[in-house]
């Protein structure tokens, strides 16, 4: 076993490896100023661990911006397993890192993310106190995201449309995993148009068989997602869709959606400005889950984080008429908001 930790000019990063469990996490924290960093432990697989090491430094930072405007006490942290080709024992490696992550004696909480599940959170449980979104805490983090996600595109479409009501707006979702079904799902009940693509055939599948008029869906390949005329294109997937290559050829008026890291870098999001496409960023309209996690196991009742949860709403109303009359790009604008929170 191998632990270490190293300091970079955003974050603390605590790394282990084990090579008889396969076991190899990093451990991004980039604030505490609000209190204990609060993210999700991603495990999928990388080309490398320096490519890992910047897609958890990267999600560590937008933890921190995340919490700052949603407005509860957490700082920013994530985790990431660089998943092996199979797993010895699944439920001996997330109980190991239940250690890791006990190790760190409450700096760090961490949660479900992409690649986990509520039975690794349970195994991770343990091992350490330091976990949320378990079977016991009553957290449901994927429905809060989608039910902010939500709220986000309606304020989106009223400030870009001027629009009361989603009815006839074309929504296109990229990825329809839990958070993104669930926001089909709803948006079909609003009277939205809906559109859905996925990488998994499975689970295209599996949130058609929840819609109430599936033969209504359009299904788009993914290769044409991004070419899709559209109203409003929603992001639900892993991050970094919002690219050079991949913004040429968006056809819709607004981006909001519940991936993270959506803008590949910080120009992508002027160039949306430019084009006159009005950006949702992605840590304040995904923020449901992280105030459900956080709120939920302190014994704040559901009702109180629904409430909470569509404040995301009005978080983004503010942004966009703040980025109008200073004629900023949207996430320019966030990230000013966050740092006077973090820095002042």
């Amino acid at each position: 076993m191998n632990s270490s930790i190293t300091h970079t000019n955003s974050c603390t990063l605590h790394t282990h490896s084990n090579p008889r469990s396969g076991l190899m996490a990093i451990i991004a924290i980039h604030s505490t100023k609000l209190g204990p960093a609060l993210g999700g432990c991603r495990c999928i697989s990388y080309p490398d661990t320096d490519a890992a090491t910047e897609d958890v430094t990267r999600l560590a930072k937008g933890m921190s911006y995340k919490a700052a405007l949603a407005g509860i006490h957490h700082g920013g942290g994530k985790s990431v397993l660089i998943r092996p080709k199979t797993f010895k024992n699944r439920h001996t490696y997330f109980e190991e890192f239940g250690e890791f992550v006990e190790s760190l004696g409450g700096d760090y909480i961490t949660s479900v993310d992409s690649g986990t599940n509520i039975e690794d959170m349970d195994d991770i449980s343990h091992s350490t106190s330091y976990v949320c979104g378990t079977s016991n805490d009553g957290c449901t983090p994927s429905i809060f995201t989608s039910l902010g996600v939500l709220e986000g595109i309606k304020a989106a479409v009223r400030k870009k449309m001027r629009r009361q009501s989603m009815d006839g707006i074309h929504v296109v979702i990229q990825g329809v995993g839990n958070v993104g079904a669930a926001l089909a799902i709803s948006l079909e009940e609003l009277g939205a148009k809906i559109s859905i693509s996925d990488i998994n055939d499975a689970t295209l599948n599996a949130c058609l068989e929840r819609m109430k008029s599936p033969d209504e869906v359009m299904v788009i390949p993914p290769d044409d997602v991004y070419r899709s005329s559209c109203d409003v294109f929603a992001p639900c997937g892993l991050g970094g869709i919002i690219n050079p290559s991949n913004l040429q050829h968006l056809e819709c008026k607004i981006v909001a959606g519940s991936a993270n890291n959506q803008l590949s870098q910080e120009s992508d999001g002027v160039l949306l400005h430019k084009k006159g496409i009005l950006y949702a960023p992605d840590y304040v309209i995904n923020a449901g889950g992280l105030i459900d996690v956080s709120l939920i196991p302190n014994g704040i009742s559901e009702q109180e984080v629904t409430i909470k949860t569509k404040q995301i709403g009005d978080t983004l109303e503010e942004i966009f008429d703040r980025a109008e009359q200073e004629n900023k790009p949207c996430h320019t604008v966030a990230n000013q908001m966050a740092e006077n929170i973090l820095y002042h």
